[in-house]
């Protein structure tokens, strides 16, 4: 994934990230579902404007902001938009792709459909922490690849966001249509425009 891909603006960015792969050692997942968070509205970090947390929404685009959410959940997102903008995209869910035994030993679980169906899962199933707050998404350790060819025409659906209060009514929140791998409420069947139909991924 070039720079260019991040510096784009939030949502044209979180769109296309649905089919990509994250990576982060031995285990991946292909994304399913994303959420794009922008300064300009309140459930955003970085509405607050520039402080320690958010600093890293603030700089350069492509690389990971990672937050507690609770204080339990270490959750994974990628920072877009020029520098001096503070925009992210949630990564919400992902289909297992590589390490799935370990996912399961991770997650204390075994379906298939439970291991990543969630923000706070996918980062427990892919061993991702505070740590990594920061990190080049193009070096590492944590990694997200351009779409593998039996995703490149995914189909992907648009709804509002789910799991916040402010805000709650943009449609932001963007799945891989038909997916058995998102989170929370399944978004309703539609196409962003120019999105292409869905393919059966790889495994």
């Amino acid at each position: 994934m070039k720079p260019e891909f991040y510096s784009r603006p939030v949502l044209e960015v979180a769109r296309d990230l649905i089919g990509c792969v994250v990576s982060h050692g031995p285990t991946s997942g292909v994304i399913v579902e994303a959420e794009a968070y922008h300064d300009s509205e309140p459930a955003c970090h970085a509405f607050v404007g520039l402080t320690q947390r958010t600093q890293v929404l603030f700089g350069p685009p492509g690389r990971a902001y990672v937050y507690r959410s609770y204080g339990i959940h270490a959750l994974l997102n990628a920072v877009c938009e020029p520098e001096g903008v503070g925009a992210a995209v949630l990564i919400r869910a992902l289909e297992p792709l590589r390490g799935v035994e370990l996912m399961r030993a991770r997650r204390g679980a075994d379906r298939l459909e439970d291991l990543c169906s969630g923000p706070g899962k996918l980062t427990q199933a892919l061993a991702i922490e505070l740590e990594h707050n920061g990190v080049d998404l193009r070096r590492g350790p944590i990694r997200i690849s351009s779409r593998p060819a039996a995703w490149r025409d995914v189909r992907v659906a648009v709804s509002k966001r789910i799991g916040i209060t402010k805000a709650a009514d943009l449609p932001w929140r963007f799945t891989a249509s038909g997916s058995r791998f998102v989170s929370g409420l399944r978004a309703k069947a539609g196409r962003t425009p120019g999105a292409p139909t869905a393919v059966t991924p790889e495994k």
